[in-house]
């Protein structure tokens, strides 16, 4: 019986420890679209191409559009994927597309990059 309370408890501690360990989603839908940890909005850009495992927008454009970073231990999960930069970093694609701050959200909620030039749009699931 002892070693039967034993091997539960120590099954129960890996499936926990797993589950602490598991990786969550790098963005959250709040009011229909992506929005990063600090609940500012998130935005696709029409020339990255989905899939391509690149960002297009680099030097100035990645200051005014500053990337959705991936740590270096990040692994892709699911719709979520990395891609890499230019320089070498990794940013964070939802279904192959790369995803952007846009420097002019001052706070949570805003989306003034939706729609900007007609090419940079809010990420929506």
């Amino acid at each position: 019986m002892n070693s039967k309370l034993k091997l539960s408890a120590a099954v129960a501690l890996a499936l926990v420890s797993g589950l602490a360990a598991a990786q969550s989603a790098p963005a959250m839908v709040k009011d229909g679209v992506f929005v990063g940890a600090n609940e500012m909005t998130l935005y696709t850009f029409d020339k990255d191409t989905a899939g391509s495992g690149k960002s297009v927008c680099n030097g100035p454009c990645a200051a005014n559009w500053p990337a959705l970073m991936a740590k270096a231990d990040d692994k892709p999960m699911g719709d979520w994927t990395i891609v890499t930069r230019d320089d070498g970093a990794k940013q964070w694609a939802y279904k192959g597309k790369p995803l952007y701050f846009w420097v002019k959200d001052t706070k949570a909620g805003d989306r003034n990059g939706d729609n900007f030039n007609q090419v940079w749009h809010a990420a929506k699931p």
